[in-house]
């Protein structure tokens, strides 16, 4: 580990004096490259610099203390033993910093939410579960940019696409794919019975254009009538816009805008989230779309997550967490079940699971 990362302190250094020189600038192409790839040690040189100074000053307590006795020697052995907690901490982070980063943690993302298993009231669950992730990415100012939303009449949604863009929203987003069960007595219950209802949700890292080569021939766009509530709703003019795929069969809607561009460009950039997440799957060796495997069939017996209301409960189960704060957590409270799926997954990459 620390053969790495003097090789990695040394590329750091190496990169800070060609961008020092300002031979660099003569290519703004390679300063680019270069001041991005320093972005991306510096964490994790910093670090070990912090060790080796920690490091430098136990082992001089210690030196001193073998010299002194009395209460002096006393003092210096317990900043001895202190710092070597330091020490174990900071070594801890540097194992966490070398881990392989996932390439698309600093993307913006595309999520789809979907009304699975329990008809209106899986629909009306999916419509809580799209303002619980609106409500989340306002407290963390990510872009929250609607693509698609079909609404039931009872005030439900069938099916919500949304591509939110910020730095990290990948990063932090992805952990819910997966199936959400609700457990809860539904307005329209007389008889006082808890009903469980699920919904799916798919989280794919937004593709940028040089990701995803999109061949005019592979595709077919098509105009039509946005539809609506009625009234102002309706939208008399084709600005609504579905691309189809033929090579994947993949099908994209966009009809929430009034402007048939901005339609147009809110369905490519799904297209291409789903295209570059078809691909990378099929690359990785996966035996089904990364959609499928992300959030199953919407069957009530699969779930990541379920959202007991009567219990005001949430537990998630993968990591067998339950919290206990259901109005705050549909209210987009997500960080401290985000942060313990976060520490699993990197505790698992370091005892070397999957």
């Amino acid at each position: 580990m620390f053969k790495r990362l003097q090789e990695i302190e040394k590329r750091y250094d190496e990169i800070g004096r060609l961008l020092a020189s300002g031979e660099a600038l003569s290519d703004m192409e390679n300063f680019t490259r270069l001041a991005k790839e320093q972005a991306e040690l510096e964490e994790i040189v910093a670090c070990y610099r912090s060790y080796k100074k920690t490091k430098e000053e136990m082992d001089a307590a210690l030196e001193e203390a073998d010299k002194e006795k009395g209460e002096m020697r006393e003092l210096l052995l317990k900043e001895h033993y202190d710092l070597k907690e330091e020490l174990s901490r900071e070594e801890s982070q540097l194992k966490v910093l070398l881990l392989p980063k996932d390439k698309n943690d600093d993307r913006g993302c595309t999520l789809e939410i979907r009304a699975g298993a329990g008809g209106e009231e899986a629909a009306l669950f999916a419509y809580e579960l799209y303002r619980m992730y609106m409500g989340y990415c306002e407290k963390h100012r990510l872009v929250w940019d609607v693509v698609s939303l079909n609404e039931t009449e009872l005030g439900g949604v069938k099916e919500a696409i949304v591509n939110i863009s910020g730095k990290g929203a990948y990063k932090r987003l992805k952990y819910e794919s997966g199936v959400h069960r609700v457990q809860r007595v539904p307005e329209t219950e007389s008889q006082g019975r808890i009903h469980t209802s699920t919904c799916t949700v798919a989280v794919l890292p937004e593709a940028e254009e040089v990701d995803v080569e999109i061949d005019e021939k592979d595709i077919r766009v098509d105009l039509f009538r946005s539809s609506g509530a009625g009234g102002q709703k309706v939208n008399k003019t084709e600005t609504a816009i579905r691309i189809t795929h033929f090579p994947t069969g993949i099908v994209v809607t966009c009809q929430d805008e009034r402007s048939q561009l901005k339609n147009k460009d809110k369905a490519f950039r799904v297209l291409r989230s789903r295209l570059y997440d078809h691909y990378s799957s099929r690359a990785a060796g996966a035996e089904a779309e990364s959609r499928k495997s992300l959030v199953g069939t919407g069957d009530r017996s699969e779930r990541i997550r379920t959202y007991n209301f009567p219990q005001s409960r949430i537990t998630d189960h993968r990591i067998g967490l339950s919290l206990h704060d259901m109005e705050g957590f549909m209210s987009g409270e997500l960080d401290e079940m985000i942060d313990a799926l976060a520490r699993r997954e990197t505790e698992m990459k370091l005892s070397g699971g999957e």
